[in-house]
């Protein structure tokens, strides 16, 4: 039920009540109670975006474009309210700022039956912990990494090693333990060894033996066995066993390096604009998504992205972010109106059917722009006929 549809039921009800005698103070009462069932009966969505370009060394550009993409796509398409989906873009992701961001923002506030996302968008790496909970590579005992803003190589690297503020993948796994929410999605764009490739920029921090955990990260990791009441066995079951809560997408397998490209003038990571770009046109399910996207990447970049699923669940075949019934598909949508100029959002059009004079209508053909520029998957529009904000749009044709 809408809040429109909600504020005509309470006043109705109102209105009906105070014309029979009801007392007041009953009629508040009553639309309390009501009100609470309706929040307990309407999950919460919540969302937690990290993108980070600007690192001190190995800088990268498309990071911040993968965080517009998620964050549109989760308000237009799948009914985020804005207020709930967290972004967190380069200096303020820091090690401490996306712990803390995920331990307030995804699972003090998360309830059973909330949907829950976290993006990830930067570096990934390899380092060595020599006391593990359970090893990735088993014969060369490095685990996989994100890297905050934050965490730089030791000085003197690669002569000289010594630990980095990483944060071990040990760690996402016990943070999503923690949710108590199942319907979780994670969306990792980014890569865990190192190289360098012509064709794109590479997401992917140096690493190795002498690139080490760091005492917080394991004393972090503690702190979280502790409070989930989780022996080490416990984890290293439930680790190797697959993803802890929901479905977990992937830009690369385990061994693999992630690319941001050049799309027709919008810098991104493949993964995260393909993935965002078929959910603004598939209503099915992530299986069905990830079999539009894998043909899509170039089979020189030897990226393959993946999915996995909770041991025992059919996630992959359930719609996408764990909601049933999201807004209509589309190739743009309106993020803003002024007088007789609209701005879109071209989240899912192949960018390269859209110039001046392209003209977009409403899904529901009640509304109608003509584009007069853009400027990557941002597009300013004359209103032809009237618009809202949010209103999905399609190619006229």
């Amino acid at each position: 039920m809408t809040r429109t549809t909600r504020r005509h039921f309470l006043q109705f009800v109102g209105s009906a009540l105070a014309g029979i005698g009801i007392n007041q103070l009953l009629f508040q009462r009553q639309a309390q109670q009501y009100g609470q069932v309706l929040a307990q009966s309407t999950p919460r969505k919540l969302a937690l975006i990290v993108g980070i370009n600007n690192y001190t060394s190995q800088p990268l550009e498309g990071c911040l474009n993968d965080v517009d993409l998620q964050r549109n796509l989760l308000i237009y398409r799948f009914g985020f309210n804005p207020k709930d989906v967290l972004v967190l873009p380069d200096t303020e992701a820091t090690r401490e700022g996306i712990l803390t961001a995920f331990e307030e923002h995804l699972i003090k506030q998360a309830k059973p039956g909330d949907v829950v996302v976290y993006h990830y968008s930067g570096h990934g790496s390899r380092i060595f912990d020599p006391h593990p909970i359970v090893v990735e590579r088993e014969k060369e005992g490095l685990n996989g990494t994100f890297v905050p803003v934050d965490s730089n190589l030791p000085a003197g690297y690669p002569e000289v090693g010594g630990p980095v503020k990483d944060i071990m993948g040990h760690s996402l796994f016990l943070l999503m333990s923690a949710l108590k929410s199942e319907n979780v999605t994670a969306v990792l764009d980014s890569c865990f060894s190192g190289g360098a490739t012509r064709e794109a920029r590479v997401r992917s921090r140096d690493g190795g033996r002498n690139v080490l955990v760091s005492a917080d990260e394991k004393t972090y990791q503690e702190q979280w066995l502790s409070r989930l009441n989780m022996s080490p066995e416990e984890f290293v079951k439930g680790y190797r066993a697959g993803v802890a809560k929901g479905i977990l997408l992937a830009a690369t397998a385990p061994d693999q390096l992630a690319r941001e490209v050049n799309i027709n003038g919008f810098k991104a990571g493949i993964f995260s604009y393909l993935l965002t770009h078929y959910l603004w046109q598939d209503d099915s399910n992530i299986e069905r998504v990830f079999q539009k996207i894998l043909p899509e990447i170039p089979q020189d970049f030897e990226q393959l992205p993946r999915y996995e699923v909770k041991v025992g669940r059919e996630y992959h075949q359930q719609s996408p972010y764990f909601i049933n019934s999201p807004n209509s598909t589309a190739q743009a949508v309106v993020t803003g109106v002024s007088g007789d100029s609209a701005q879109l959002w071209l989240g899912g059009v192949d960018l390269r059917k859209v110039e001046a004079g392209t003209v977009f209508t409403a899904i529901n053909r009640t509304g109608q722009v003509k584009v007069v520029s853009r400027d990557g998957l941002v597009a300013q529009a004359t209103v032809e006929k009237a618009v809202t904000e949010g209103m999905p749009l399609r190619l006229m044709g």
